[in-house]
């Protein structure tokens, strides 16, 4: 049998499986599964005294698939290191490099943002060395992470409870929600009162808000405030000045790692773990009739909003063909960049254009194509033209007392014939249509309503904003966000409700101990100063071990310190009333990597484990016997089904809620959070909405 002339090396069988199309016949590509080394489970593996010199070690698992690359590498004439375009690839490469005994400064390395035959062919036109700088970079994110981790964790296990964990970015992130549930704790709501008109010209009706007094703005406090106003409203309501203008909303700008994750959350209601999961997936490759194994999407961890002048082109031109020349946008517009621009990488954008959403959606299940169309859409629309609207503004005044009527109409889709913001209908065209009015004119009034209203506390988090807050400011990188939102839940330190990040009492003590005894790890300024330096590593500015040495002469200091002196906050796990069916104790609630579980309080002597059932407060519609429960399917998405299955398979994707259809008596569901709320009965007979 012919040996392999060249060995190409990549992470994922699905990458695999897409380059090999690219390549010649003589061209053997194989995956390593992700990372094959790192430092130990069972002990720091960091030589403190020796420079804070690391200790690899093969990933368990990964035994049988270095040997099989070693055997490919031992009959190929080239070897070419093709892990992904990021400092865990570069990482990757080098640790497979050394297993393999390759010279790393000889070894040819070569890296793509997207999987097409021209990406893959300039690649390994343009072979480079490993970037010693990226893997130091990310060698000393590693070091410092388990310094932070393997020091703090077992304080944590001593004072509070096993299984929990601090850790370099997870800390700072937990203390950010811990400190906004600490706002809305302390916040003190005030009344405030809207005062609308109905105002009225022939039978053109339209809206007016109340502005203020004497053309200064002013806020009504109280009902006998707004009573004593509508009281005055006597004299008539004159136009003092009518004001048209135009508004642009400029096109947006392709997506990032990090704007992705927040599209994906407001619009899909994607987690984002989910989202990067099924990025991942059309970035490697996915079967696509007609083209086999096709990359749909450029590389998914960047923080760049660059365009290749040939995407940029081609989309371009696919924008002319679709929609005329007026929709394409303006070639020469400047796009605000963020800090700490990874200009290598591109945004995240289709591979091709000839791929629409259309042609490859029989190809994909259906939350990979929702995901592509989103990123496809976001693409297309941020080459397009602006949105353009016609403005009206009217003051006016009653007496001392002024309104303000505004309103617009869009003139103009552009972008937003193919991509609107937030949930926006951009089929919504005109807002408060006001009548054709004159100054010093006179219109009537038709009715008058007023709202008590309290101001609102800060909003809770959700995944997509706590992401914004972690990048505006520069808390970890893009592929650190969806894993850090991944270990704060999973160590019960934040829970999920109605989508928002709530804290738990964990959380709180936890960072109660951390802000005490190691400031320093959960203090924002502190971190942003750290990933700068880290950012710094591969810049080749500065030696990753004095970074390491900077940091760890005061941490040793204050480990020590917490040692002596830290007090126990003993948190028992809640107990439930479900028994142990093999020793009759009653288990405990314990949560896991994969959520709560139930746990035998006997461990190690029982080591028994259940499933732990969320219940609704709801009796099954079906068996009335049962109650409703969380459930969740192999892949993680939630659905709700009966605590007697299988005897019973009432299942619903809809959550059920206490309350009884006020027409029928049945169930009721809820479906979406806030203003897409929406609760029903799901009797076809009876259709009951709640308004």
């Amino acid at each position: 049998m012919a040996a392999s002339k060249t060995l190409v090396i990549v992470e994922s069988p699905a990458k695999a499986k897409t380059i090999k199309k690219y390549l010649p016949r003589n061209y053997n590509v194989e995956a390593t599964m992700g990372h094959v080394r790192d430092l130990p489970k069972s002990k720091l593996g960091i030589d403190i005294e020796n420079n804070f010199e690391p200790s690899y070690v093969t990933i368990r698992g990964k035994g049988d698939i270095l040997k099989k690359i070693k055997k490919e590498a031992n009959t190929a004439k080239t070897i070419l290191l093709a892990t992904d375009p990021d400092r865990e690839g570069e990482a990757i490469s080098y640790h497979i490099a050394k297993y393999l005994k390759l010279d790393e400064t000889k070894v040819d390395r070569i890296e793509f943002h997207e999987i097409t035959k021209d990406a893959i062919t300039k690649a390994i036109e343009h072979k480079r060395k490993i970037d010693m700088n990226l893997v130091n970079s990310q060698q000393a994110r590693r070091v410092l992470d388990r310094l932070v981790g393997y020091s703090i964790s077992p304080l944590l296990w001593k004072k509070i409870r096993k299984g929990l964990s601090a850790g370099r970015v997870q800390s700072v992130t937990t203390r950010i929600i811990v400190d906004r549930e600490k706002e809305i704790m302390d916040f003190e709501s005030e009344e405030y009162w809207l005062l609308d008109l109905k105002l009225i010209k022939e039978k053109e009706e339209f809206d007016a808000k109340f502005y203020g007094i004497n053309q200064k703005k002013h806020e009504i406090k109280s009902s006998e405030e707004v009573e004593k106003i509508i009281a005055e409203l006597t004299e008539p309501f004159i136009v003092s000045k009518v004001k048209e203008g135009k508004r642009t909303r400029k096109s947006p700008l392709p997506f990032t790692t990090s704007t992705l994750q927040q599209e994906a959350f407001k619009k899909l209601s994607f987690s984002t773990k989910k989202t990067m999961s099924l990025a991942q997936q059309l970035y490697e490759g996915l079967n696509i009739e007609g083209y086999g194994n096709v990359g749909l999407i450029t590389y998914m961890r960047t923080d760049s909003i660059r365009i290749s002048d040939e995407a940029k082109n081609n989309c371009r031109d696919y924008i002319f063909s679709q929609y005329g020349k007026e929709y394409v946008g303006d070639e020469n517009k400047t796009k605000k960049k963020g800090k700490n621009i990874q200009d290598a990488h591109e945004a995240i954008r289709p591979t091709t254009m000839e791929l629409e959403p259309i042609k490859v959606k029989d190809s994909l299940k259906r939350d990979q194509y929702r995901l592509y169309k989103l990123i496809w859409d976001r693409f297309v629309g941020s080459q397009m033209a602006n949105a353009q609207y016609d403005t009206l503004s009217v003051n006016i005044d009653c007496g001392d007392y002024n309104f303000r009527s505004t309103g617009s109409k869009l003139v103009f889709q552009g972008f937003m014939r193919i991509y609107g913001y937030d949930g926006q209908d951009n089929s919504e065209e005109e807002k408060n249509k006001i009548p054709h009015l004159l100054e010093k004119e006179v219109v009537g009034l038709k009715d008058i309503n007023k709202e008590q209203k309290f101001t609102s506390p800060p909003a809770r988090f959700t995944e997509a904003s706590l992401v914004k807050i972690l990048e505006e400011k520069g808390i970890g990188r893009p592929s650190t966000y969806s894993p850090t939102i991944q270990t704060i839940l999973n160590r019960g330190y934040v829970e999920v409700e109605d989508k928002k990040l709530h804290p738990t009492e964990l959380g709180f003590i936890v960072t109660e101990l951390m802000e005490t005894y190691f400031k320093d790890i959960v203090d924002v300024e502190f971190t942003v100063g750290m990933e700068a330096s880290l950012d710094e590593i591969a810049d080749q500015n500065v030696q990753w071990q004095d970074i390491i040495g900077d940091f760890y002469s005061n941490f040793e200091k204050d480990l020590k310190y917490a040692e002596e002196v830290m007090e126990e906050r003993k948190i028992e796990d809640p107990v439930s009333d479900v028994e142990c069916d093999k020793c009759g104790r009653l288990m405990v609630i314990k949560t896991g990597r994969y959520g709560k579980f139930l746990a035998c309080p006997g461990f190690p002597d029982c080591r028994n484990t259940k499933s732990f059932l969320e219940e609704l407060g709801v009796k099954c519609p079906d068996c009335k016997e049962g109650e409703l429960v969380v459930r969740r399917t192999k892949k993680g998405r939630t659905f709700y089904g009966c605590s007697n299955y299988p005897e019973c398979e009432y299942t619903s994707w809809d959550r059920p809620i206490p309350e009884k259809c006020p027409k029928c008596q049945g169930i009721l569901l809820q479906k979406g959070y806030g203003n897409r709320k929406k609760v029903y009965c799901p009797s076809e007979e009876c259709g009951y909405v709640q308004k």
